[in-house]
């Protein structure tokens, strides 16, 4: 009979680990995802990414980025507008996301005055020919994952995450880097279905915006490709109070220049 209760002590004990280590991993994942996608209430940044392919030749795409958060359910709006190149200049890219659902995404295209309405499935697509997919510009739902704490490294929590739907994105698993300090992810690998790396997500340079840690540079690596994309960020701004009005299909045809122009 002592040795039946030393058994299920020690397996008590275990579960009671597992349970901890579960909630620890959902606690950091919880705190990057804030870190990364919720700083302040709203905010604003200009941004340069500059696409270098296999030939080492480049070409820039220049944008202005606008968020709101809405105070309901983690729930955020994303509007980004370009300014370069010349060919897409006017063009407008509108988010809604949503927690625990399917974001909506609208695309104006303005040399064809036509709004185009982005298909859940394309999340994994690239961003405007850039190594991004639209799902890296606001951020992947943390619940989609389930999430393991693998260790710490060099002041990083190392963390893999499996998708829970394998069949709607392309990576069978990926892992991710973040700081134990200010919890910003610093660097993402993904691996594919085969199990072999295939793309990298890195945040080059963190500076202190307003009080708020803040990703100023980043980089994505495509070695199927060759290729990478730099997203340089600029005039980042918090707090602006901005209407979100502006967050709608109306305004994909009209800008809100007083928060796209520069200040």
């Amino acid at each position: 009979m002592k040795n039946i209760m030393s058994i299920c002590v020690v397996v008590a004990l275990v579960l009671s680990a597992g349970h901890v280590r579960a909630a620890e991993v959902d606690d950091i994942v919880a705190k990057a995802n804030e870190a990364m996608y919720y700083q302040a209430g709203d905010g604003r940044a200009d941004v340069k990414m500059t696409v270098t392919d296999s030939l080492g030749r480049t070409r820039e795409r220049g944008m202005t980025i606008l968020r709101k958060d809405t105070g309901v359910d983690g729930k955020q709006k994303y509007y980004v507008y370009f300014h370069q190149p010349d060919d897409v200049r006017g063009m407008t890219y509108l988010v809604w996301k949503n927690v625990g659902t399917d974001d909506d995404r609208w695309l104006y295209l303005p040399a064809l005055d036509l709004v185009r309405r982005v298909a859940a499935s394309d999340k994994r697509s690239s961003f405007v020919g850039t190594n991004f997919a639209y799902e890296d510009i606001s951020g992947r739902g943390t619940e989609e994952d389930g999430h393991t704490l693998l260790g710490e490294e060099n002041g990083m929590y190392k963390i893999k995450s499996v998708p829970k739907d394998p069949g709607s994105v392309e990576f069978s698993y990926f892992i991710t880097w973040v700081d134990m300090n200010d919890f910003i992810p610093r660097k993402a690998e993904y691996y594919d279905k085969n199990g072999t790396l295939y793309k990298t997500i890195e945040a080059l340079e963190v500076k202190d915006v307003g009080g708020f840690p803040t990703v100023v540079k980043m980089k994505a690596t495509d070695f199927n490709a060759g290729s990478n994309t730099v997203s340089e960020f600029s005039d980042v701004k918090y707090d602006l109070g901005t209407d979100e009005n502006i967050f709608s299909e109306r305004f994909l045809r009209r800008p809100p220049r007083q928060y796209i122009d520069k200040q």
